[in-house]
């Protein structure tokens, strides 16, 4: 009975410690949402970021971005775009995918792009394997008519027949 009592007051003295816990400045553990959301419109997988497929046969990459017309906002351009395996590509000014910004329609914008232009920009292969993404992701540094800009989730490309 004992060993029960000690181990209850264990476990009650634990759970206190830790509701006492300070709950602020996870920055490093939790994810940093716009305050105006990105949609990829025409995703059709999470991977767990939004995920286009693009078709071998046709060779065409298309992403459809848009942001809620609730926000007030409406998409200026897309002012960078970088393939590559993190988002700190897209905040440099040099090596980027697309250096000319891409004027945006309202609450949209679209960008385009080939296989062939990918692998001459991006390098590497086009998977022969269907169902599988390219080994970089788009990132994009959108610029709002207000002047804000937004980094959205990185953009995957699964590539299909």
């Amino acid at each position: 009975m004992k060993i029960i009592f000690k181990y209850l007051l264990i476990c009650l003295v634990g759970t206190a410690l830790l509701q006492s816990c300070k709950k602020e400045g996870f920055s490093g553990t939790t994810d940093n949402r716009p305050a105006i959301p990105v949609t990829v419109v025409n995703a059709m997988d999470y991977r767990p970021d939004p995920a286009v497929f693009a078709s071998r046969a046709t060779g065409i990459i298309s992403i459809q971005l848009t942001i809620p017309s609730s926000s007030g906002r409406s998409i200026k351009e897309i002012t960078r775009v970088s393939a590559s395996t993190t988002a700190s590509g897209v905040q440099l000014t040099t090596g980027l995918y697309n250096t000319a910004p891409i004027p945006g329609s309202g609450n949209n914008a679209t960008f385009n792009t080939t296989f062939t232009e990918y692998i001459a920009k991006a390098g590497g292969t086009i998977p022969t394997t269907n169902n599988t993404e390219l080994a970089k992701r788009f990132y994009f540094l959108i610029t709002l008519d207000d002047g804000t800009t937004i980094i959205p989730e990185p953009v995957r490309v699964v590539v299909v027949p």
